[in-house]
């Protein structure tokens, strides 16, 4: 089955447009026809972001994530990869998908789209993900 990490981008955007290729992106997951890939500290951005960007009660955000994590492999990383040189935070989500194994991460972040690739995970835009249909 291929694996793929959703950026927190991915997840927020999703959330805020029905029918949008992030959308379709997670129903892949929500259906099991993709295995989404996960870890704390995105789970953790997920959150933070939903409440002081977006105003999300604290409830309201815990239940979002919550929803997420159920059609989501949760891996566990060491922060112990510095491979994103214009953003050290977005090293997480390349952490996640070598650790978890990852075919694919999703996002809509400039530095990890021009990365292309790292170690064999392309990675690439919603739509872009969308493309490759034939592989689900």
């Amino acid at each position: 089955m291929i694996r793929v990490v959703f950026d927190t981008n991915i997840l927020i955007s999703a959330l805020l447009s029905i029918g949008s290729p992030p959308f379709l992106c997670l129903d892949l997951a929500k259906r099991g026809l993709i295995q989404s890939i996960t870890c704390q500290d995105i789970l953790d951005e997920f959150h933070e972001k939903l409440i002081t960007k977006f105003r999300y009660s604290s409830d309201r955000a815990i239940i979002t994530c919550q929803d997420f994590q159920q059609y989501s492999e949760i891996i566990n990383i060491t922060n112990q990869f510095q491979v994103v040189e214009q953003d050290h935070d977005d090293d997480m989500v390349i952490e996640c998908a070598v650790l978890g194994e990852a075919n694919y991460i999703v996002t809509g972040d400039r530095h990890l789209l021009s990365m292309q690739s790292y170690q064999n995970i392309v990675i690439l835009k919603a739509r872009d993900f969308l493309d490759y249909g034939e592989l689900f």
